[in-house]
């Protein structure tokens, strides 16, 4: 479709519901152990609630949701590699990886998300990376992308390394966007799942180390982490009634206790609400096998959104749509977009569609356009005797 210009119409949403906080009481934000924490809600990023979430802290192996995500993204989930020596000289917990063992990289992200292997992330960066350095460039470059402006990664496992740090919001924020890819996001929640590895390969079972995933309602991922200096380290996922929400607690000695109560406490907060649906609109259509011709646009769906108590009554929603459009047009083509915004940022939206086809009907030449106004003389001639 021809770049034309947009018209933008934006209308203030009449608050037509606001739920009422539970218990009729105002919900607190409960008190926790982490050096640093963030509790996120994920469609829209918000910040729930937060404990030192700038500040710079070694993260373990919760590291390795960066490191699995790249493995799904730049990898082919069924290419085998060769185990090298160089991959299983590391410390630390593992998936049993030896030298020689054939692995694909899909069971090579089950490896490092469920019992957290760290030949696993090794594994993977050399793969991908060409070397450890390589691979953290990586990293780091998919981070930025994501918008983390205080986390440098140095190791694919979390193991520490001077220089290797994040935060709680940044990893809220990677978390938000692996759980946002469908492979890392089903691995993740899985308390089991099956690998293939060895010489020859044979499949496995591994075992999830968040217990998060048995012991809340809800919990879907994410992943656990612990060295002397960062801590017993969690990042974790819940999604209850459409609602999703990040959890994040780095140096927290009571973590799972403090997961719990951070998502008790989002869930209390927010609620799935049906926003107002979108009028039908016309369009003007240049072409079409009439002279003047409206188009009726109508929204495809009526959009939802994740909402605290007293944000309904401040949504905008902004239309838009070209002036006009050309024929041919068929039922259903997506012609512009409706979007709900809160504050300035976007938290729903919807597109808009024809609603009916218009057929394209050729300009006429001026021997059709001169007979055709000798017609109309005639007709209306003939009209007057009959």
């Amino acid at each position: 479709m021809r770049k034309i210009l947009a018209v933008m119409m934006t209308v203030v949403l009449l608050a037509m519901a606001c739920p009422v906080p539970v218990g009729g009481q105002e919900a607190v934000p409960p008190t926790v152990s982490a050096r640093g924490a963030v509790l996120m809600e994920c469609s829209t990023g918000r910040v729930l609630m937060a404990v030192n979430e700038k500040e710079h802290l070694a993260m373990a192996s919760t590291t390795k949701i960066m490191t699995a995500l790249l493995t799904l993204e730049l990898g082919d989930p069924k290419e085998e590699i060769t185990v090298t020596d160089e991959m299983v000289r590391v410390e630390g917990t593992a998936m049993g990886l030896r030298a020689g063992d054939t692995v694909n990289m899909e069971s090579l992200a089950v490896g490092m998300l469920l019992p957290s292997g760290n030949d696993a992330a090794m594994a993977a960066a050399i793969t991908l990376g060409g070397s450890l350095e390589g691979f953290a460039q990586l990293m780091n470059e998919r981070a930025r992308e994501i918008g983390c402006e205080d986390t440098n990664f140095v190791t694919p496992s979390g193991l520490d390394a001077e220089e290797h740090y994040s935060c709680a919001y940044d990893m809220a924020l990677i978390a938000r966007e692996a759980m946002e890819n469908p492979s890392f996001a089903s691995i993740a929640s899985s308390k089991t799942a099956k690998a293939t590895f060895g010489n020859p390969p044979q499949e496995r079972t591994l075992s999830n180390h968040n217990r998060l995933l048995r012991m809340y309602d809800g919990a879907i991922g994410v992943k656990t982490g612990f060295t002397k200096k960062a801590g017993r380290c969690l990042v974790s996922c819940a999604e209850r009634d459409g609602v999703r929400l990040i959890a994040v607690t780095l140096n927290d000695g009571n973590d799972w206790k403090d997961h719990g109560a951070m998502f008790d406490y989002g869930f209390s907060l927010l609620s799935t609400q049906s926003l107002p649906p979108v009028p039908d609109i016309t369009l003007p259509v240049v072409g079409g096998d009439e002279q003047s011709q409206l188009l009726r646009v109508v929204a495809q769906d009526v959009p939802s959104a994740t909402l605290l108590p007293d944000e309904f009554d401040r949504l905008e929603r902004t239309i838009q749509l070209p002036r006009f459009v050309y024929a041919p047009v068929k039922v259903g083509d997506l012609l512009g977009k409706a979007v709900y915004t809160l504050n300035g940022q976007p938290v729903a939206q919807t597109d808009l569609i024809a609603a009916e086809g218009v057929e394209y009907e050729p300009p006429k030449s001026a021997w059709e356009k001169f007979c055709g106004f000798w017609q109309w003389i005639w007709d209306g001639i003939a009209g007057l005797f009959s």
